[in-house]
Protein backbone atom coordinates (compact mmCIF):
# COMPACT_ATOMS: atom_id res chain seq x y z
CA UNK A 1 0.00 0.00 0.00
CA UNK A 2 2.71 2.49 0.97
CA UNK A 3 4.55 2.03 -2.34
CA UNK A 4 1.75 0.70 -4.49
CA UNK A 5 -0.69 3.56 -4.09
CA UNK A 6 1.74 6.35 -5.07
CA UNK A 7 2.68 4.25 -8.11
CA UNK A 8 -1.01 3.86 -8.93
CA UNK A 9 -1.46 7.63 -8.71
CA UNK A 10 1.36 8.16 -11.21
CA UNK A 11 -0.08 5.46 -13.48
CA UNK A 12 -3.46 7.18 -13.46
CA UNK A 13 -1.77 10.48 -14.24
CA UNK A 14 0.00 9.01 -17.29
CA UNK A 15 -3.31 7.57 -18.50
CA UNK A 16 -5.02 10.95 -18.16
CA UNK A 17 -2.17 13.08 -19.47
CA UNK A 18 -1.18 11.06 -22.52
CA UNK A 19 -3.96 8.55 -23.27
CA UNK A 20 -7.30 10.39 -22.75
CA UNK A 21 -7.99 8.42 -19.59
CA UNK A 22 -7.67 4.98 -21.17
CA UNK A 23 -6.05 2.34 -18.95
CA UNK A 24 -2.85 1.31 -20.69
CA UNK A 25 -1.06 -2.04 -20.45
CA UNK A 26 2.15 -3.57 -21.82
CA UNK A 27 1.94 -4.44 -25.52
CA UNK A 28 3.08 -7.96 -24.69
CA UNK A 29 3.10 -9.59 -21.26
CA UNK A 30 6.68 -10.83 -21.31
CA UNK A 31 9.60 -9.79 -19.13
CA UNK A 32 10.89 -7.47 -21.85
CA UNK A 33 7.40 -6.16 -22.56
CA UNK A 34 6.74 -5.31 -18.92
CA UNK A 35 10.19 -3.73 -18.54
CA UNK A 36 9.58 -1.56 -21.59
CA UNK A 37 6.19 -0.55 -20.22
CA UNK A 38 7.61 0.36 -16.80
CA UNK A 39 10.42 2.36 -18.42
CA UNK A 40 7.83 4.23 -20.46
CA UNK A 41 5.81 5.10 -17.34
CA UNK A 42 8.90 6.21 -15.44
CA UNK A 43 10.04 8.36 -18.37
CA UNK A 44 6.66 10.07 -18.64
CA UNK A 45 6.54 10.75 -14.91
CA UNK A 46 10.11 12.07 -14.73
CA UNK A 47 9.67 14.35 -17.74
CA UNK A 48 6.06 15.42 -17.20
CA UNK A 49 5.48 15.29 -13.45
CA UNK A 50 8.84 16.35 -12.05
CA UNK A 51 8.37 18.31 -8.77
CA UNK A 52 9.73 21.61 -10.05
CA UNK A 53 10.04 24.81 -8.02
CA UNK A 54 6.71 26.30 -9.10
CA UNK A 55 4.88 23.13 -8.02
CA UNK A 56 6.66 23.24 -4.66
CA UNK A 57 5.66 26.88 -4.20
CA UNK A 58 2.01 26.20 -5.09
CA UNK A 59 1.49 23.11 -2.92
CA UNK A 60 3.75 23.87 0.02
CA UNK A 61 2.63 27.49 -0.01
CA UNK A 62 -0.96 26.37 0.50
CA UNK A 63 0.03 23.81 3.15
CA UNK A 64 1.93 26.46 5.11
CA UNK A 65 -0.87 29.00 4.65
CA UNK A 66 -3.50 26.54 5.90
CA UNK A 67 -1.37 25.66 8.96
CA UNK A 68 -0.86 29.35 9.83
CA UNK A 69 -4.60 29.97 9.48
CA UNK A 70 -5.41 26.96 11.67
CA UNK A 71 -3.02 28.27 14.31
CA UNK A 72 -4.00 31.96 14.28
CA UNK A 73 -7.56 32.55 13.07
CA UNK A 74 -10.35 32.97 15.64
CA UNK A 75 -12.96 30.30 16.18
CA UNK A 76 -14.93 28.52 18.89
CA UNK A 77 -12.94 26.13 21.09
CA UNK A 78 -14.62 22.74 21.44
CA UNK A 79 -13.75 19.83 23.72
CA UNK A 80 -13.35 16.42 22.15
CA UNK A 81 -14.30 13.06 23.62
CA UNK A 82 -12.41 11.67 26.59
CA UNK A 83 -9.35 9.80 25.33
CA UNK A 84 -8.48 6.46 26.97
CA UNK A 85 -4.84 6.98 25.99
CA UNK A 86 -4.82 10.17 28.09
CA UNK A 87 -6.79 8.65 30.99
CA UNK A 88 -10.04 10.26 29.89
CA UNK A 89 -8.61 13.72 29.23
CA UNK A 90 -10.51 15.80 26.69
CA UNK A 91 -8.43 17.75 24.18
CA UNK A 92 -9.54 21.16 22.99
CA UNK A 93 -9.88 22.05 19.32
CA UNK A 94 -10.05 25.54 17.82
CA UNK A 95 -12.73 25.22 15.14
CA UNK A 96 -11.77 28.14 12.91
CA UNK A 97 -12.35 26.28 9.66
CA UNK A 98 -15.07 28.67 8.53
CA UNK A 99 -12.82 31.71 8.93
CA UNK A 100 -10.10 29.87 6.99
CA UNK A 101 -12.53 28.81 4.25
CA UNK A 102 -14.11 32.22 3.69
CA UNK A 103 -10.74 33.96 3.80
CA UNK A 104 -9.33 31.46 1.30
CA UNK A 105 -12.23 31.96 -1.12
CA UNK A 106 -11.77 35.73 -1.06
CA UNK A 107 -7.97 35.63 -1.32
CA UNK A 108 -7.96 33.11 -4.17
CA UNK A 109 -10.47 35.19 -6.15
CA UNK A 110 -8.42 38.35 -5.64
CA UNK A 111 -5.14 36.63 -6.57
CA UNK A 112 -6.67 35.14 -9.72
CA UNK A 113 -8.45 38.21 -11.05
CA UNK A 114 -5.52 40.53 -10.33
CA UNK A 115 -3.17 38.14 -12.13
CA UNK A 116 -0.91 37.68 -9.10
CA UNK A 117 -1.65 33.94 -9.11
CA UNK A 118 -3.78 32.46 -11.87
CA UNK A 119 -5.68 29.48 -10.52
CA UNK A 120 -5.30 27.79 -13.92
CA UNK A 121 -1.67 27.14 -12.96
CA UNK A 122 -2.91 24.30 -10.76
CA UNK A 123 -4.37 22.38 -13.71
CA UNK A 124 -1.42 23.26 -15.94
CA UNK A 125 1.05 21.83 -13.39
CA UNK A 126 -1.16 19.08 -11.98
CA UNK A 127 1.35 16.21 -12.33
CA UNK A 128 4.21 18.12 -10.74
CA UNK A 129 2.05 19.37 -7.87
CA UNK A 130 0.89 15.79 -7.27
CA UNK A 131 4.53 14.69 -7.06
CA UNK A 132 5.20 17.34 -4.43
CA UNK A 133 2.14 16.19 -2.47
CA UNK A 134 3.30 12.56 -2.57
CA UNK A 135 6.76 13.51 -1.31
CA UNK A 136 5.21 15.67 1.41
CA UNK A 137 2.86 12.87 2.44
CA UNK A 138 5.82 10.54 3.03
CA UNK A 139 7.76 13.32 4.77
CA UNK A 140 4.96 14.21 7.18
CA UNK A 141 4.26 10.56 7.97
CA UNK A 142 7.94 9.99 8.78
CA UNK A 143 8.30 13.15 10.87
CA UNK A 144 5.20 12.40 12.95
CA UNK A 145 6.32 8.79 13.51
CA UNK A 146 9.90 9.67 14.49
CA UNK A 147 9.01 12.63 16.71
CA UNK A 148 6.29 10.59 18.44
CA UNK A 149 8.93 7.99 19.27
CA UNK A 150 11.39 10.58 20.56
CA UNK A 151 8.71 12.11 22.77
CA UNK A 152 7.52 8.70 24.01
CA UNK A 153 3.98 9.12 22.71
CA UNK A 154 3.60 5.70 21.11
CA UNK A 155 0.14 4.19 21.49
CA UNK A 156 -1.20 0.68 20.71
CA UNK A 157 2.03 -0.44 19.00
CA UNK A 158 2.22 -3.91 17.43
CA UNK A 159 6.00 -4.25 17.27
CA UNK A 160 5.94 -4.58 13.48
CA UNK A 161 7.65 -1.47 12.08
CA UNK A 162 5.86 -1.41 8.72
CA UNK A 163 2.42 -1.95 10.26
CA UNK A 164 3.05 0.63 12.98
CA UNK A 165 4.37 3.18 10.46
CA UNK A 166 1.29 2.63 8.30
CA UNK A 167 -1.21 2.85 11.16
CA UNK A 168 0.74 5.45 13.15
CA UNK A 169 2.36 5.76 16.54
CA UNK A 170 0.71 8.82 18.08
CA UNK A 171 -3.01 9.38 18.48
CA UNK A 172 -3.08 13.18 18.57
CA UNK A 173 0.21 14.79 17.49
CA UNK A 174 0.23 18.53 18.13
CA UNK A 175 2.37 21.59 17.59
CA UNK A 176 1.20 23.88 20.34
CA UNK A 177 -2.55 24.21 19.92
CA UNK A 178 -2.43 22.98 16.31
CA UNK A 179 -3.77 19.43 16.14
CA UNK A 180 -1.99 17.91 13.14
CA UNK A 181 -4.54 15.17 12.55
CA UNK A 182 -7.48 17.57 12.60
CA UNK A 183 -5.63 20.00 10.34
CA UNK A 184 -4.64 17.30 7.87
CA UNK A 185 -8.17 15.91 7.84
CA UNK A 186 -10.01 19.14 7.03
CA UNK A 187 -7.70 21.98 5.96
CA UNK A 188 -5.60 20.44 3.20
CA UNK A 189 -7.29 17.63 1.20
CA UNK A 190 -10.74 19.04 0.49
CA UNK A 191 -9.74 22.65 -0.28
CA UNK A 192 -6.99 21.36 -2.61
CA UNK A 193 -9.53 19.08 -4.31
CA UNK A 194 -11.92 22.01 -4.75
CA UNK A 195 -9.26 24.24 -6.28
CA UNK A 196 -8.20 21.51 -8.71
CA UNK A 197 -11.78 21.45 -10.02
CA UNK A 198 -11.96 25.25 -10.07
CA UNK A 199 -8.69 25.35 -11.98
CA UNK A 200 -9.96 22.87 -14.58
CA UNK A 201 -13.17 24.87 -15.05
CA UNK A 202 -11.27 28.15 -15.39
CA UNK A 203 -8.90 26.52 -17.88
CA UNK A 204 -11.91 25.56 -19.98
CA UNK A 205 -13.22 29.12 -19.76
CA UNK A 206 -9.81 30.46 -20.76
CA UNK A 207 -9.64 28.31 -23.90
CA UNK A 208 -13.33 27.92 -24.84
CA UNK A 209 -14.96 31.01 -23.40
CA UNK A 210 -17.50 29.05 -21.37
CA UNK A 211 -17.78 26.55 -18.52
CA UNK A 212 -19.68 23.39 -19.41
CA UNK A 213 -22.36 21.85 -17.21
CA UNK A 214 -20.13 18.85 -16.26
CA UNK A 215 -17.25 21.16 -15.25
CA UNK A 216 -19.63 23.34 -13.22
CA UNK A 217 -21.09 20.17 -11.69
CA UNK A 218 -17.69 19.11 -10.37
CA UNK A 219 -16.98 22.56 -8.94
CA UNK A 220 -20.33 22.46 -7.13
CA UNK A 221 -19.77 18.88 -5.93
CA UNK A 222 -16.40 19.67 -4.42
CA UNK A 223 -17.56 23.01 -3.04
CA UNK A 224 -20.37 21.28 -1.16
CA UNK A 225 -17.96 18.75 0.32
CA UNK A 226 -15.30 21.19 1.48
CA UNK A 227 -17.92 23.63 2.74
CA UNK A 228 -19.55 20.86 4.77
CA UNK A 229 -16.19 19.99 6.34
CA UNK A 230 -15.55 23.58 7.39
CA UNK A 231 -19.04 24.55 8.56
CA UNK A 232 -19.42 21.33 10.53
CA UNK A 233 -15.85 21.12 11.75
CA UNK A 234 -16.93 20.84 15.37
CA UNK A 235 -18.78 17.62 14.47
CA UNK A 236 -15.63 15.97 13.09
CA UNK A 237 -14.04 16.07 16.55
CA UNK A 238 -16.23 13.17 17.68
CA UNK A 239 -15.56 11.08 14.57
CA UNK A 240 -13.74 7.74 14.64
CA UNK A 241 -10.73 9.11 12.77
CA UNK A 242 -10.09 11.83 15.35
CA UNK A 243 -11.09 9.87 18.45
CA UNK A 244 -9.49 6.49 17.74
CA UNK A 245 -7.34 6.23 14.60
CA UNK A 246 -3.64 6.96 15.03
CA UNK A 247 -2.02 9.54 12.80
CA UNK A 248 0.16 7.35 10.61
CA UNK A 249 0.86 6.97 6.92
CA UNK A 250 -2.69 5.77 6.30
CA UNK A 251 -4.24 9.06 7.41
CA UNK A 252 -1.41 11.50 6.78
CA UNK A 253 -0.47 10.42 3.26
CA UNK A 254 -4.07 9.92 2.27
CA UNK A 255 -5.03 13.41 3.38
CA UNK A 256 -1.94 15.14 2.01
CA UNK A 257 -1.92 13.42 -1.39
CA UNK A 258 -4.42 10.59 -1.84
CA UNK A 259 -7.70 12.46 -1.40
CA UNK A 260 -7.05 15.57 -3.50
CA UNK A 261 -5.15 13.86 -6.32
CA UNK A 262 -7.33 10.77 -6.84
CA UNK A 263 -10.79 12.14 -6.06
CA UNK A 264 -10.25 14.79 -8.77
CA UNK A 265 -10.16 12.30 -11.65
CA UNK A 266 -13.50 13.47 -13.05
CA UNK A 267 -12.40 17.10 -13.29
CA UNK A 268 -9.02 16.24 -14.82
CA UNK A 269 -10.61 13.81 -17.29
CA UNK A 270 -13.14 16.40 -18.47
CA UNK A 271 -10.34 18.87 -19.12
CA UNK A 272 -7.90 16.43 -20.75
CA UNK A 273 -10.56 14.85 -22.95
CA UNK A 274 -11.54 18.25 -24.29
CA UNK A 275 -7.92 19.25 -24.87
CA UNK A 276 -7.17 16.01 -26.74
CA UNK A 277 -10.30 15.86 -28.92
CA UNK A 278 -11.46 19.46 -29.07
CA UNK A 279 -14.92 18.24 -28.10
CA UNK A 280 -16.57 19.29 -24.83
CA UNK A 281 -18.29 16.47 -22.97
CA UNK A 282 -21.97 17.32 -22.57
CA UNK A 283 -25.24 15.52 -21.89
CA UNK A 284 -28.94 15.93 -22.49
CA UNK A 285 -30.81 18.33 -20.24
CA UNK A 286 -32.90 15.60 -18.50
CA UNK A 287 -29.75 13.54 -17.76
CA UNK A 288 -27.92 16.60 -16.44
CA UNK A 289 -30.87 17.56 -14.22
CA UNK A 290 -31.03 13.98 -12.92
CA UNK A 291 -27.35 14.06 -11.92
CA UNK A 292 -27.62 17.46 -10.23
CA UNK A 293 -30.64 16.11 -8.33
CA UNK A 294 -28.77 12.95 -7.34
CA UNK A 295 -25.85 15.05 -6.11
CA UNK A 296 -27.98 17.47 -4.10
CA UNK A 297 -30.18 14.77 -2.56
CA UNK A 298 -27.07 12.81 -1.62
CA UNK A 299 -25.52 15.93 -0.14
CA UNK A 300 -28.65 16.69 1.88
CA UNK A 301 -28.64 13.23 3.47
CA UNK A 302 -24.86 13.42 3.98
CA UNK A 303 -24.97 16.84 5.64
CA UNK A 304 -28.02 16.31 7.84
CA UNK A 305 -27.13 12.69 8.67
CA UNK A 306 -23.67 13.58 9.91
CA UNK A 307 -25.07 16.59 11.75
CA UNK A 308 -27.71 14.50 13.51
CA UNK A 309 -25.21 11.90 14.65
CA UNK A 310 -22.42 14.20 15.75
CA UNK A 311 -24.65 16.80 17.40
CA UNK A 312 -26.27 13.95 19.34
CA UNK A 313 -22.79 12.89 20.50
CA UNK A 314 -21.88 16.46 21.35
CA UNK A 315 -25.00 16.83 23.48
CA UNK A 316 -24.00 13.73 25.44
CA UNK A 317 -20.47 15.10 25.73
CA UNK A 318 -21.69 18.52 26.89
CA UNK A 319 -19.94 20.31 24.01
CA UNK A 320 -22.89 21.05 21.73
CA UNK A 321 -23.07 24.53 20.26
CA UNK A 322 -25.25 26.20 17.64
CA UNK A 323 -23.47 27.63 14.59
CA UNK A 324 -25.17 29.59 11.84
CA UNK A 325 -22.79 28.63 9.06
CA UNK A 326 -24.27 28.41 5.57
CA UNK A 327 -26.18 26.30 4.78
CA UNK A 328 -28.04 25.13 7.89
CA UNK A 329 -30.31 22.47 6.43
CA UNK A 330 -33.64 21.37 7.91
CA UNK A 331 -33.47 18.22 10.07
CA UNK A 332 -29.79 18.68 10.84
CA UNK A 333 -30.49 18.61 14.58
CA UNK A 334 -33.04 16.41 16.33
CA UNK A 335 -34.39 17.67 19.62
CA UNK A 336 -35.25 14.98 22.17
CA UNK A 337 -34.32 12.08 19.85
CA UNK A 338 -35.14 8.46 20.55
CA UNK A 339 -32.24 6.19 21.45
CA UNK A 340 -31.25 2.93 23.14
CA UNK A 341 -29.34 3.17 26.40
CA UNK A 342 -26.74 0.42 26.59
CA UNK A 343 -25.29 -1.35 29.61
CA UNK A 344 -21.93 -0.08 28.39
CA UNK A 345 -23.16 3.44 29.12
CA UNK A 346 -23.30 4.74 25.55
CA UNK A 347 -26.46 5.80 23.75
CA UNK A 348 -27.39 4.43 20.32
CA UNK A 349 -29.32 6.95 18.23
CA UNK A 350 -32.49 5.54 16.64
CA UNK A 351 -34.05 8.72 15.30
CA UNK A 352 -33.79 10.84 12.17
CA UNK A 353 -31.86 9.19 9.35
CA UNK A 354 -30.38 6.87 11.97
CA UNK A 355 -33.79 5.38 12.63
CA UNK A 356 -34.10 4.56 8.93
CA UNK A 357 -30.69 2.97 8.33
CA UNK A 358 -27.54 2.27 10.32
CA UNK A 359 -25.19 3.93 7.81
CA UNK A 360 -27.22 6.61 6.00
CA UNK A 361 -24.17 8.84 5.57
CA UNK A 362 -22.43 6.04 3.66
CA UNK A 363 -25.41 5.75 1.32
CA UNK A 364 -25.26 9.50 0.75
CA UNK A 365 -21.51 9.36 0.09
CA UNK A 366 -22.04 6.66 -2.53
CA UNK A 367 -24.81 8.67 -4.19
CA UNK A 368 -22.51 11.66 -4.54
CA UNK A 369 -19.48 9.64 -5.63
CA UNK A 370 -21.32 7.80 -8.42
CA UNK A 371 -22.65 11.13 -9.69
CA UNK A 372 -19.06 12.37 -9.99
CA UNK A 373 -18.39 9.53 -12.42
CA UNK A 374 -21.67 9.63 -14.32
CA UNK A 375 -21.25 13.31 -15.18
CA UNK A 376 -18.21 12.39 -17.33
CA UNK A 377 -19.99 9.76 -19.41
CA UNK A 378 -18.51 6.36 -20.20
CA UNK A 379 -15.22 7.24 -21.89
CA UNK A 380 -12.93 6.19 -19.06
CA UNK A 381 -12.87 4.12 -15.87
CA UNK A 382 -10.81 6.70 -14.00
CA UNK A 383 -13.68 9.06 -13.06
CA UNK A 384 -15.34 6.01 -11.48
CA UNK A 385 -12.27 5.06 -9.45
CA UNK A 386 -13.42 7.14 -6.47
CA UNK A 387 -16.78 5.36 -6.39
CA UNK A 388 -15.25 1.88 -6.74
CA UNK A 389 -12.59 2.64 -4.15
CA UNK A 390 -15.22 4.02 -1.79
CA UNK A 391 -17.38 0.92 -2.14
CA UNK A 392 -14.41 -1.19 -1.01
CA UNK A 393 -13.53 1.16 1.86
CA UNK A 394 -17.10 1.44 3.13
CA UNK A 395 -17.69 -2.31 2.85
CA UNK A 396 -14.66 -2.87 5.08
CA UNK A 397 -15.75 -0.14 7.50
CA UNK A 398 -19.26 -1.54 7.81
CA UNK A 399 -17.95 -5.04 8.49
CA UNK A 400 -15.49 -3.66 11.06
CA UNK A 401 -18.09 -1.47 12.74
CA UNK A 402 -20.75 -4.19 12.93
CA UNK A 403 -18.27 -6.63 14.48
CA UNK A 404 -16.91 -4.05 16.91
CA UNK A 405 -20.35 -2.89 18.04
CA UNK A 406 -21.68 -6.44 18.45
CA UNK A 407 -18.71 -7.24 20.68
CA UNK A 408 -18.97 -4.00 22.62
CA UNK A 409 -22.73 -3.80 23.20
CA UNK A 410 -23.82 -7.46 23.10
CA UNK A 411 -27.59 -7.83 23.58
CA UNK A 412 -28.08 -4.08 23.31
CA UNK A 413 -26.69 -4.24 19.79
CA UNK A 414 -29.16 -7.00 18.95
CA UNK A 415 -31.97 -4.71 20.16
CA UNK A 416 -30.60 -1.89 18.04
CA UNK A 417 -30.44 -4.09 14.92
CA UNK A 418 -34.04 -5.16 15.48
CA UNK A 419 -35.13 -1.53 15.67
CA UNK A 420 -32.95 -0.43 12.71
CA UNK A 421 -32.68 -3.57 10.54
CA UNK A 422 -31.27 -2.01 7.35
CA UNK A 423 -27.69 -0.83 6.87
CA UNK A 424 -27.85 1.33 3.73
CA UNK A 425 -31.30 1.41 2.10
CA UNK A 426 -34.60 0.53 3.82
CA UNK A 427 -36.19 -2.70 2.56
CA UNK A 428 -33.19 -3.33 0.28
CA UNK A 429 -30.02 -3.81 2.36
Amino acid sequence: MMLGFPCLMFYFWVCLEYHQGKLITPEVFTVDGVQTFVKYLVHQVVTGAFPHLLAVKIYMGFVLYSAICAYTLPGPVIEGLGLPSLKGKKLKYCCNGLAFWYLTLVLSAVLHYTGVFRLTLIAENFGSIMSVAIIWGFTMSTLVYVISGIMGKHHRMSGNFFYDFFMGACLNPRIGKLDLKMWAETRVPWPVLFYISVSCALKQYETKGYISAPAAFMVLAHFLYVNACQKGEECIITSWDIFYEKDGFMLMFWNMAGVPFTYCMSSIYLMKSEQATGVTISHSLPYTIFLFTLLLVGYYVFDTGNSQKNRFRMEQNGSFMTRNAFPQLPWGHIKNPSYIRTEHGNLLLTDGWWGIARKPHYTADLMMSISWGLITGCGSFLPYFYFCFFVCVLTHRVSRDMERCAKKYGKDWDRYCERVPYIFIPYVF
